[in-house]
């Protein structure tokens, strides 16, 4: 039998369906359908040939196609789970386009929506007769971005700000602001300095190019270096003495500028204000996490497929075998495809809590869970789609076949939005201060199998969060007072584990809480076996703490290895099922010739 993807279509069952709908929280046909058929559309097909210049320029093209199907762009940006579920469809067809499509909508109209928005004529923005981009980081202040050195200088006499780029360091580093794409305009994160007070960072709206896409007086656009992710025309920009409108600052609650120069906040903290100015990232870190996952699902679905498609010699002589027969190569895609369901389900819980909350300690609170799950998804969103380009051999290196282009891409998405070690380092620090508690220890009655019950599985997760959280407390309190850096540098280690169990835990949490909820019988068996592996492969390396804290016993220690191998056997059968579910267009999946073709068929 031909296990092609169109192979995957026929399986797509009450069970697959099933899966489906419980992956999108009951919404697929509502939220995620309109995206998976427009990125199924021939004007979004792969394309073979093209140089750096023409992807970026064909990505442009391609956002405006996105925009016209948009409809109402003020909506999108205001809707956190329409946005996201946007991200989760586009990087399949487009890195590039996913780049830019993010910072025009979230990072650049977001921030115009957020401060005062209905001030404003958004019109060439949402009609897109002009491209927004976003000016945040320079030169010398990446991940130190509150110490940023560019400043907009208020007259009141004239009421106008003057935009200036201090010192080499202080150019705006990398954003998309070349003409590639048509004119376009910039919110600038500038320090607003008035009679000579800085009063913190905030944004200032920035025409960037005349209609013909010449830079305005004063701004000079260099194009940076190719890199290895998305082609996108980086460059690097600075601002000499620009003058702009009093209306160029945005402004909201925690930063209000008079006409006369009189400044008022709602907030007393330089650093509190600007991050309420650059909040549109926190969205973002939802956006690539949600990027992350739909490439990654698509990558696996592609590489199962082939493992079944492409045949091998068998253990007798003279005889084939599906790839995928064999223990070596399906048990990494088994487990891929439990730590990307359980990805998912991280994320849908990370959206919900950034939708709902409100109150400024629950926003807080909304945003360190989601700082801890864009580090976790996207970097087993990398290690996932490597494992899925080396499974497909020498075949997964070529472009056409959905898996090799978006590796790269994966690396920009791990730094984008705040590169995921500085923003889990600061995740650690806050879960290590009170403002988290770890569970405490659930009880074992004698006897019971702590390798099999999902409620014991999970708690076991939670003892490895207990004890990496008491470990990395220990090494603080012991560190040299008055050296809080070298304190830091003694518990950072620690801390960090601390953060990946919580992501593991909060993972697992999340794909136990959805296979509770499923009503079809099958679906929910597969996600509780998913559960289970996803559960023993987490444990294990953390046997021996588990051993010496009397939460695992020796013999469960040594079963443990037999019981994964057990529940990859069980998952096995089910793999096309799975991936199904993740509900990919067969459209998309049948252009990719590694996917649906045998050996030998392949068109190159």
């Amino acid at each position: 039998m031909n296990h092609s993807l169109s192979g995957v279509a026929d399986v797509a069952s009450t069970t697959a369906t099933a899966l489906t709908d419980t992956l999108y929280e009951g919404r697929f046909d509502t939220l995620h359908t309109p995206w998976r058929e427009l990125f199924a559309t021939e004007p979004f097909r792969f394309r073979e040939g093209l140089a750096p210049l023409e992807r970026t320029e064909l990505s442009y093209d391609r956002l405006r196609l996105v925009n016209d199907v948009v409809g109402k762009p003020v909506d999108l940006v205001r809707d956190i789970e329409e946005l996201t579920a946007l991200h989760e469809w586009i990087g399949v067809s487009d890195v590039g386009l996913c780049t830019v499509s993010s910072i025009h909508y979230n990072l650049f109209l977001g921030s115009l929506v957020d401060h005062d928005g209905e001030r404003r004529d958004l019109t060439p923005y949402t009609g897109m007769t002009r491209i927004g981009t976003f000016l945040c980081t320079e030169a010398g202040h990446g991940n130190s971005v509150s110490q940023l050195e560019t400043t907009a200088t208020y007259d009141p006499v004239a009421g106008v700000f003057e935009l200036h780029t201090p010192t080499p360091t202080a150019a705006k580093f990398m954003p998309n602001t070349s003409s590639t794409g048509g004119a376009k305009d910039a919110v600038v994160a500038a320090r607003l300095i008035v009679d000579g007070i800085d009063h913190g960072v905030f944004l200032f709206l920035t025409p960037l190019h005349d209609d013909a896409g010449r830079p305005l007086p004063g701004i000079t656009v260099t194009r940076l270096p190719q890199t290895s992710t998305s082609p996108v025309d980086h460059c690097r920009t600075t601002f000499d003495r620009v003058r702009l409108p009093y209306e160029a600052m945005l402004q909201a609650d925690h930063g209000r500028l008079a006409p006369d120069g009189t400044f008022t906040s709602a907030v007393g903290s330089k650093r509190k204000r600007f991050l309420a100015s650059v909040g549109r990232v926190t969205a973002g870190k939802l956006c690539m996490s949600a990027f992350s996952l739909g490439v990654t699902r698509n990558a696996l679905a592609v590489a199962v497929a082939h493992a079944h498609n492409r045949r091998t010699s068998g253990v007798r002589t003279g005889e084939t075998v599906p790839l995928f027969a064999y223990r070596s190569h399906h048990a990494p895609l088994i487990e891929a495809l439990a730590t990307t369901y359980a990805a998912s389900f991280l994320q849908r819980w990370a959206v919900r809590r950034w939708a709902e909350a409100t109150e400024p300690e629950g926003q807080e609170d909304a945003e360190r869970a989601i700082a801890v799950a864009k580090g976790w998804i996207t970097w087993q969103g990398r290690a996932v789609m490597t494992e899925c380009r080396e499974r497909c051999g020498a075949q997964g290196l070529f472009l056409v076949n959905g898996i090799a282009g978006q590796i790269p891409a994966h690396e920009g998405a791990i730094t984008a939005e705040g590169d995921n070690l500085v923003i889990w380092a600061k995740a650690a620090g806050e879960l290590l201060l009170g403002h988290f508690t770890p569970q405490p220890p659930v009880p074992v009655a004698d006897g019971a199998d702590r390798l099999t019950s999902p409620g014991r599985l999970q708690a076991l997760l939670g003892d490895i969060e207990r004890v990496w959280h008491q470990r990395a407390r220990t090494r603080l309190r012991a560190g040299r007072p008055g050296d809080p850096l070298g304190r830091w540098n003694q518990a950072s280690s620690p801390a960090l584990r601390l953060v990946e169990a919580h992501a593991r835990r909060l993972a697992g949490a999340a794909l136990l809480e959805a296979a509770d909820r499923t009503a079809d019988a099958q679906a929910q068996a597969l996600l509780y076996a998913l559960h289970r592996l996803f559960a023993l492969r987490s444990i294990a390396p953390h046997t021996g703490d588990l051993l010496v804290a009397d939460r695992l016993r020796p013999e469960e220690a040594v079963a443990l290895p037999d019981a994964t191998d057990e529940v990859i056997g069980e998952l096995v059968p089910a793999a096309l099922t799975l991936v199904a579910g993740f509900g990919i267009a067969e459209e998309v999946l049948s252009g990719y010739p590694i996917a649906t073709r045998g050996t030998g068929e392949l068109p190159y």
